[in-house]
């Protein structure tokens, strides 16, 4: 019984941060860890959560991971890489670079100084997407350069927890072998993700799999007509299929859960109808493309999701002179990213994408953010791998707070100049 007294005080917060994140038009993210730091320091919630709790927050991030790739079109995402390829590069080597370069100097730990590189170069997408929206923005050629970017940065830094994270918990030596098998697999599940969208998804009779028995000529179209109202369970179950594959090949659930999410298109659901011939639709039970977006969104963003951050936050046990004692490293460290991050991505943009002067700083400044990727490295080097000091976390966490306060006041501050000279 505790332990759902403590799920019910965890729904409340999250309640509670839905309306506080209204009333400033931030992210409810930073909300949830606020409810969480909250909940533990006043003693309403145990330092250490119980075995349900931990669990349902390990599940709340997979799902999350995969809301983020599923609402992303897979066209519109593969179609604008060639013109933010430079902005998602350089605006993810850069801020990396700087938050090891600070950390290696402030703690003389590489290890350390790895992982806050890590967390610190991915670019929070859904936190982007909401300012944007807020703005009336989100339909601007700077916020598809923005987006494409940002997801571009996400799977690079998808792709590196999975080396990075071995190998900084001691899981695995540094050497060039070790580091060549730790890329070999990661490479391989990217590799396993890609065959599943071009030749096993997809009911088209098309690729070297056409002449193997039951691939090329069915696809998971064939499955929805197959389970009319069981649609959302097919998914769920293909998408912890996957995260479980990632999982064994080294990287974290949630990386595979994201891929999951990118690769599962929507006209998938628009042959479901039509894929084998005499299966009906249930008409009591409809589950097209957006009935199923629409629940995988309120349980990933509503009540399963924002557990893992609630959990997260709760994690976070003020100590007034840690810190106090971290305030110039939250200084040095917002202040470089802050420019690094806006100069390179800008530049980019410039240079790279062909976008004008008022669309590159928007640029810039939309790639500030710092969410659910960066929680979820945080959460990896912290609680489950002891890497990062208590601290280190604390500087992270104060500085991610005010990059990403700092997202929806930069957009709206550059709206009038940016409405004015774009294109």
């Amino acid at each position: 019984m505790h332990t759902l007294e403590n799920l019910t005080i965890i729904w409340i917060g999250v309640l509670v941060a839905h309306f506080m994140a209204r009333a400033t038009r931030l992210t409810p993210v930073l909300f949830y860890l606020f409810m969480g730091a909250v909940y533990v320091n006043t003693g309403i919630l145990p330092v250490e959560p119980d075995e349900f709790i931990r669990v349902f927050a390990e599940v709340g991030i997979i799902l999350i991971m995969f809301a983020l790739g599923f609402e992303e079109s897979t066209d519109n995402f593969v179609g604008s890489i060639k013109r933010s390829w430079g902005i998602a590069f350089f605006g993810g080597i850069s801020p990396f670079l700087t938050a090891y370069l600070l950390s290696y100097y402030f703690w003389r730990d590489n290890n350390m100084a790895l992982v806050i590189g890590l967390s610190m170069a991915a670019t929070a997408v859904s936190l982007t997407l909401m300012s944007l929206k807020n703005e009336n923005l989100h339909k601007t050629k700077a916020a598809t350069g923005i987006m494409t970017s940002a997801l571009l940065d996400d799977i690079a830094s998808l792709a590196l927890v999975a080396i990075i994270i071995p190998i900084a918990s001691g899981q695995e030596t540094v050497s060039l072998l070790n580091i060549a098998v730790i890329t070999a697999k990661a490479l391989g599940f990217f590799v396993v993700v890609t065959v599943l969208a071009i030749w096993i998804l997809p009911s088209e009779a098309k690729g070297p799999l056409y002449f193997v028995p039951g691939l090329g000529r069915y696809g998971i179209s064939h499955i929805f007509a197959l389970t009319p109202g069981q649609r959302t369970l097919v998914i769920l179950i293909f998408v912890m299929l996957v995260a479980i594959s990632s999982h064994a090949l080294g990287l974290h659930p949630a990386v595979g859960a994201y891929m999951a999410g990118l690769i599962l298109r929507e006209e998938y659901f628009k042959k479901a109808s039509t894929a084998i011939v005499g299966v009906e639709e249930d008409v009591d039970a409809p589950e097209d493309f957006k009935s199923i977006k629409s629940v995988i969104d309120n349980v990933a963003f509503v009540w399963i999701g924002p557990v893992f951050f609630v959990d997260l936050g709760a994690k976070i046990i003020f100590d007034w002179e840690l810190l106090v004692s971290v305030i110039p490293y939250v200084a040095a460290l917002l202040s470089a990213l802050v420019i690094v991050q806006v100069a390179s991505a800008g530049i980019a943009a410039r240079y790279t994408g062909g976008f004008n002067f008022a669309e590159s700083v928007m640029i810039g400044l939309g790639m500030l953010g710092r969410a659910e990727l960066a929680f979820v490295v945080m959460d990896i080097a912290y609680v489950q791998n002891d890497i990062l000091s208590d601290a280190a976390f604390y500087t992270l966490m104060v500085t991610a707070f005010f990059m990403n306060v700092s997202v929806p006041l930069g957009i709206r501050l550059w709206k009038p100049f940016f409405i004015k000279n774009s294109t």
